[in-house]
């Protein structure tokens, strides 16, 4: 018997189990590792690799087979990492290798595991639990993990054992025995060693703290002081008898922690602090040690300024290799800092002629202007990986050659990903002509494919991707399926994202699976990418700058216009709903309380009222620092329009909420009620800022949709 599409979304979570992803080459070519649950309803993550010759592949580690117990051991730095990544699988959902990629290392429930890649044999390793973030050294000989909020180091040539689980090591073992050895320790409870901050996580795209050398002699470690930190509790009101969270949030205007760096020899014989202005440059970005050298990236706290400097790990002494500065912010690139097999340093700029985000070597630019880079994957040698977009709907795979140049290796429309080392080149592909993802390995004996194996759903979105206005906003819009022109004019649902960082409009036929599902139940979708949104060039993301409200929501209204006028008839403008989530969610609140003659209803989950309750990097960034400009603060802020809510308005918002707190629907709902201003409140008790929960999932869209149908139509 078939279900539902809320219930099979919720259930394949999106559709995005059963995805292969997280590949690893191994340098020989032959095999490639890589990530994927055995089902699409299947929410364990396994470790596989793919033979490259053959196309076989293989099952190396299977949680099910590993007697580890459940997600409900996780701890608690996995759990922070997993909300910050987005991450709604479980099992072995990361992993780390050594640079022949013959081994890798992973964590179950908390416990540390080992597995060849060669042989497929797996076995635990006495680690002090919990174990987080595992590290394999790049010649494999020992792994550095953290626990306790510190880095230990396990050396690999004394663990014997066979598969399967094994025994984990003493939670209380600090020190020198079969756990390996606690490196530092932290000088309190505030302190720790080896763990990004929540700013790096959640902002940054820094996930990890430590960062061996090539020789495996050394770590580079982040040490985090959360001392001044303001400190929030999030409580559970539906269990009053557990008690509340205390979380460090930086909130705008307010210290963020402190980070430095010291390298800390592998045996535990020397300490050294890394040397730079952290005063001037709080923000510690990423760094990357290879047979070059170790580069640190920092970043101004106003963003205005990034640094990259080499450091010397002999005595954490640093040499300032490149500047970028901008007036409004430097943006930060994933993948670079990286250098040529020659030593030459591989950069992002953004050429203010041409409006475009350029790869430089040495300081010059080698790919061409009008070529958006997103984000480096790769070098070696003189070739450069990376993705880049000359059409915003588009993400493809590129490669630079050195003097050859750059070529395009992906076709068609469609957002592409993808990895390479040596002769072998792994591309992903997610396209609009077709559902699911596609995976190819391309090296000397042909291309095959790694299976995906995430479900289909029962649906095929009916999309038409146009571009609105003089700025060519690009919009796409969901019509029911088998709708015609005489069936009559439908009710409208906008449905945005709206905000830096993420697209909802890409060619991509998987990316509108819901929106075709909120249409089959009435309405005309549409959903817009206007400006401060990424791909469009830095002006375009930069238009947004003080003021997320006018640019942005005159977007979606130019949006909304060219929709009705591509589809006369079709769209009621009397009868636009909008609803979104996180941006998207004050978005839509936002849309009902400034633009009520034109949306006539809102659902607004897990919103940000007040930008003085977000976070430190992501809101400065935009709205600058509130005691410097706190007219910016006044004029985004949702609490202060409460009284001139005239429409329906519905908020969502989950009470385990560490990014987006729940205050932020509290204040504003407060508000609307001293204007006297009706509206509706759904708290999702027990839900974070992601609602991987399958009944939660499901019947927020049922409910969504009856809160809209009785909104915009009476029934």
């Amino acid at each position: 018997m078939s279900i539902s599409y809320p219930r099979q979304s919720a259930r394949t979570r999106r559709f995005t189990l059963g995805v292969p992803r997280a590949f690893q080459i191994a340098p020989d070519g032959t095999y490639v590792a890589f990530l994927r649950t055995k089902a699409g309803d299947d929410p364990v993550t396994c470790l596989w690799t793919l033979d490259v010759a053959t196309g076989e592949e293989r099952l190396v580690a299977d949680p099910a087979a590993l007697n580890v117990p459940g997600e409900a051991d996780l701890p608690a730095e996995e759990r922070a990492r997993r909300e910050r990544a987005r991450e709604q699988a479980g099992g072995i959902v990361g992993y780390a290798v050594d640079r022949e990629v013959r081994q890798a290392v992973f964590t179950l429930g908390g416990q540390l595991f080992l597995a060849d890649l060669r042989t497929a044999a797996v076995r635990a390793l006495p680690a002090r639990t919990p174990v987080f973030d595992p590290r394999l050294d790049p010649a494999g000989r020992q792994v550095a993990y953290v626990s306790g909020r510190t880095v230990h180091v396990l050396p690999l040539h004394a663990q014997g054992g066979g598969e399967g689980a094994g025994d984990a090591g003493d939670p209380g073992d600090e020190g020198d025995g079969d756990a390996g050895q606690a490196l530092v320790q932290p000088e309190s409870d505030q302190v720790s060693y080896g763990l990004a901050e929540f700013i790096a996580a959640e902002e940054m795209g820094r996930m990890r703290g430590h960062w061996w050398a090539p020789d495996g002699g050394t770590l580079l470690v982040a040490r985090v002081d959360e001392t001044p930190v303001t400190r929030w509790t999030i409580a559970d009101p539906a269990n009053p008898e557990r008690p509340a969270n205390e979380i460090a949030y930086p909130a705008a205007g307010t210290p963020n922690a402190i980070v430095s760096l010291v390298l800390v020899k592998a045996d535990g014989g020397g300490r050294v602090a890394v040397a730079w202005d952290r005063g001037e440059f709080p923000y510690v970005v990423t760094a990357s040690w290879d047979r070059n050298g170790l580069l640190v990236v920092v970043q101004s706290r106003d963003q205005r300024t990034q640094r990259v400097l080499g450091v010397d790990p002999s005595n954490g002494e640093t040499t300032l290799l490149h500047t970028g500065h901008d007036p409004v912010w430097t943006e930060i690139v994933h993948g670079v800092p990286a250098r040529t097999g020659g030593g030459d340093l591989v950069w992002v700029v953004e050429d203010a002629e041409t409006d475009t985000r350029r790869i430089t070597v040495a300081g010059t630019p080698v790919t061409p202007g009008g070529l958006q880079v997103r984000s480096v994957l790769g070098v070696e040698g003189d070739r450069i990986l990376f993705t880049g977009t000359e059409e915003p709907t588009e993400l493809h795979v590129w490669s630079y050659d050195g003097d050859g140049g750059t070529t395009r290796l992906t076709e068609g429309r469609g957002v592409f990903g993808g990895t390479r080392s040596g002769e072998v080149t792994v591309l992903t592909g997610s396209l609009l002509d077709r559902q699911g993802v596609t995976v190819e390995v391309r090296g000397p004996s042909g291309v095959r494919e790694i299976a995906s194996r995430a479900e289909t759903p029962d649906l095929t979105p009916r999309v038409e991707l146009l571009r609105a206005g003089e700025r060519e906003i690009r919009t796409a819009v969901v019509l029911p399926t088998g709708w015609e022109p005489g069936d009559g004019p439908l009710p409208v649902l906008m449905d945005p994202y709206g905000g830096p960082h993420a697209q909802r409009v890409l060619a991509v036929r998987r990316a509108y699976n819901e929106a075709q599902w909120l249409a089959d139940q009435g309405f005309a979708v549409v959903v817009a990418d206007g400006r401060g949104t990424p791909s469009r060039g830095p002006a375009w993301e930069r238009a947004v700058r003080g003021d997320f409200t006018g640019p942005v929501l005159e977007d979606q209204v130019a949006a909304l216009e060219e929709a009705a006028r591509r589809h006369p008839g079709a769209l009621d403008l009397g009868r636009v709903g909008i609803r979104g989530w996180s941006f998207g969610g004050w978005l839509a609140a936002l849309a009902v309380l400034r633009r009520p003659d034109v949306f006539h209803a809102g659902v607004a989950g897990a919103p940000v009222t007040d930008w003085r309750l977000y976070d430190t990097h992501y809101t400065e960034r935009y709205l600058g620092h509130p005691t410097e400009e706190p007219e910016n603060y006044t004029a985004n802020s949702l609490i202060e329009d409460a009284g001139r809510l005239e429409r329906p308005l519905l908020l969502i918002h989950g009470l385990a909420d560490d990014n987006v707190v729940a205050a932020h629907t509290l204040r504003l709902s407060s508000a609307l009620l001293a204007a006297g201003r009706h509206h509706t409140v759904l708290p999702l008790s027990g839900v974070t800022h992601m609602t991987p929960q399958e009944v939660v999932a499901e019947n927020l869209l049922h409910f969504q949709v009856a809160f809209l149908k009785n909104a915009l139509t009476g029934r």
